[in-house]
């Protein structure tokens, strides 16, 4: 969120954190915060975002409030963009970084990396509900369009 709320003032846009845990809070914020005019949502990861993702991802549509998410599976679940480090990417390298290192060193020295993949999803169906058009541009720039 800090990282958000560094560059919001910036670009013009006020930032306001829903901290909802379980379905009913998240319904709750999410139907208040679509009240405001011009709103839309940034959703950042955590337990229980992931496990509601069917249910944020409707309510984002029923609200017509445009949403950028973390990670692929919430636009294959109905969200409509997500932009986050690719997954499988991470995964191939975690097992790369695993393996006894030649000169024997232990597990302990692992190397810590940021990701150097990510992935822009696109949920064109989506887009459609909350009535936004794509441009053919950011179509052309996605690593993933679902239509």
């Amino acid at each position: 969120m800090r990282r958000f709320s560094s560059v919001a003032p910036s670009l013009g846009v006020e930032l306001t954190a829903l901290n909802a845990q379980d379905a009913g809070e998240i319904e709750r914020a999410v139907t208040e915060f679509a009240r405001a005019p011009n709103s839309g949502l940034i959703v950042t990861g955590g337990a229980p975002i992931v496990s509601h993702r069917e249910l944020i991802a409707a309510l984002a549509a029923r609200h017509r409030l445009p949403a950028v998410y973390f990670r692929r599976t919430m636009v294959d679940s109905g969200g409509l963009i997500s932009y986050g480090s690719d997954l499988l990417n991470q995964y191939r390298h975690a097992a790369r970084i695993r393996r006894p290192h030649p000169q024997g060193r232990e597990a302990d020295y692992l190397p810590v990396q940021a990701p150097t993949k990510y992935e822009l999803t696109i949920n064109l169906k989506t887009a459609k509900a909350v009535g936004l058009e794509v441009p053919p541009t950011l179509l052309a720039l996605a690593d993933g369009v679902i239509e």
